[in-house]
């Protein structure tokens, strides 16, 4: 067969790429087109996503990817998620998308928890409570700037938005909807008597999609423009970021926990059904939706936010060290010297991380990590931790004894992380693909464009495209007591 095309637009909490994926029939194969920095503005005293850069950007990768070329015959595009924008009835943009670190919703969950309980919000929605979640941030718009909801006709998510420009039409894709705390977990439609409850006008959701739907031709004047084919279609993938990473995951089965590791790593297991029990709210773990019907029980961690915040502030202040130089001295740096629960809301968004790290440590009794590897090493160790609590939440929850644990993403490549997962977690890691989202992305168009016939053979054609690293557990020195000090820590 003719080698196709599909175009893959990935955005992450702080860089995007467009890349360009070629199906030979048998294999994937993967080319970065265009990267750039995805930078939060503040503004008066609010944090924003620079979305009209991020549309500029977006274009100019496929420009760049007509220029080499190539004649895609769809384009989907995938981001993070709980994050969105209003337009108004002609499509305008109502205002700069805030971000989810922004402090706006600071206290929301507190004031909510009086208005609908915990327990019945679980139910009905089945999502973990973190301050930043689309209900909360919605709420805070709705006390900041009232007039905003009266002028708007349609709440789009990040990549729902882009598929608007893209394309001409409204619609959330189910994905990401999932996320926002906003949908039934048993019917998968928006939950009406909640919006009703919140006084959220049900009108200004839009209609709900499943990855892979087309959501028409790529509109005429950007498809000159861009030198694309008129034919080149718009693809709704798994727009939620995770839910294309994982997707494209070699070997995920009922005894394979996954980790998608960057910004934030998500800790979970695919299932059919969502799990709404006491227990699984009690553990704050969320049910996202998936590709083919499928939901994502996991939890978010902390991930590489902390050691990316570090090295941020390092160079701030004339101290630079690439990522090799940084995992060799947290190689060498005492294993367990210190930990900290990396998801303590004092790490969601601290002025310096590493002063935070340190004073975490300090009110803890704990050795303060002084040098830059002590303190990459106390981050590595508490992820590694964290991930190993989270697994067994997922095996009591569901009943499913847990072997291997299949790391994608860019984390996938710390090879330190990855080993001091297989040694605390003690199971066997799998490692890659590094670009499983851009891979889950442009596997979901291959199977709308009927290149491929389900999720499976699309697994099965990416385990075949890519190489992965095993990793196997090794005795580790004081992992009891470092995991006693850790539960500890977490129940304080």
């Amino acid at each position: 067969m003719e080698p196709a095309t599909l175009l893959a637009v990935d955005l992450g909490a702080s860089s995007g790429r467009v890349i360009a994926g070629t199906w030979d029939g048998a294999r994937f194969a993967l080319d970065e087109i265009h990267r750039f920095a995805n930078t939060p503005v503040i503004a008066a005293g609010a944090q924003y996503w620079d979305i009209l850069r991020l549309w500029h950007e977006i274009q100019a990768g496929m420009r760049l990817a007509s220029a080499r070329g190539y004649q895609p015959m769809s384009i989907g595009i995938d981001s993070w998620a709980v994050d969105f924008a209003l337009v108004d009835p002609v499509g305008h943009l109502l205002g700069n998308p805030l971000h989810y670190r922004d402090q706006r919703t600071h206290g929301l969950m507190e004031q909510l928890d009086t208005r609908i309980d915990r327990a019945t919000l679980f139910d009905r929605t089945g999502i973990q409570f973190l301050p930043f979640n689309t209900i909360y941030q919605l709420l805070a718009q709705q006390r900041d700037q009232p007039a905003l909801h009266g002028h708007a006709a349609t709440l789009l998510m990040i990549p729902d938005l882009l598929h608007f420009w893209l394309a001409g039409r409204r619609a959330g894709e189910y994905t990401n909807a999932s996320t926002t705390a906003l949908l039934d977990a048993r019917t998968r439609t928006w939950a009406a008597p909640l919006l009703e409850t919140l006084g959220l006008p049900r009108a200004m959701f839009p209609e709900l999609v499943q990855p892979g739907t087309v959501l028409g031709a790529l509109r005429p004047h950007l498809a000159t423009a861009l030198g694309f084919p008129a034919t080149t279609q718009v693809i709704a993938p798994a727009t939620h970021d995770t839910a294309s990473a994982v997707a494209a995951i070699p070997g995920l089965d009922a005894q394979s926990a996954y980790i998608s590791s960057g910004t934030w790593s998500l800790v979970g297991v695919e299932l059919r059904e969502p799990v709404l029990t006491p227990q699984a709210r009690a553990l704050n773990l969320t049910n996202e939706g998936g590709v083919g019907g499928s939901i994502r029980l996991l939890r978010n961690v902390g991930g590489l936010w902390l050691l990316q915040e570090c090295q941020r502030i390092w160079e701030r202040d004339g101290q630079r060290y690439d990522w090799a130089t940084l995992l060799a001295q947290a190689a060498a740096a005492a294993p367990f010297a210190s930990i900290i629960d990396p998801d303590a809301p004092v790490f969601l968004s601290p002025d310096e991380m590493p002063a935070a790290i340190q004073r975490c440590c300090a009110a803890s009794g704990q050795p303060v990590p002084q040098e830059p590897g002590a303190l990459v090493r106390c981050c590595l160790d508490s992820l590694a931790l964290r991930y190993r609590w989270v697994i067994a939440a997922l095996e009591d929850v569901t009943g499913q004894q847990l072997t291997t644990i299949r790391i994608v993403g860019g984390g996938s490549q710390n090879t330190l992380l990855c080993q001091l997962t297989a040694d605390i977690c003690q199971r066997t890691v799998v490692a890659g693909p590094v670009e499983a989202t851009a891979l889950g992305n442009i596997a979901v168009q291959a199977i709308t464009r009927g290149l491929l016939p389900d999720l499976a053979s699309a697994r099965r054609a990416i385990g075949n495209s890519v190489v992965t690293q095993q990793y196997t557990p090794q005795p580790a020195a004081g992992l009891a007591d470092a995991w006693q000090r850790f539960q500890q820590l977490i129940a304080a």
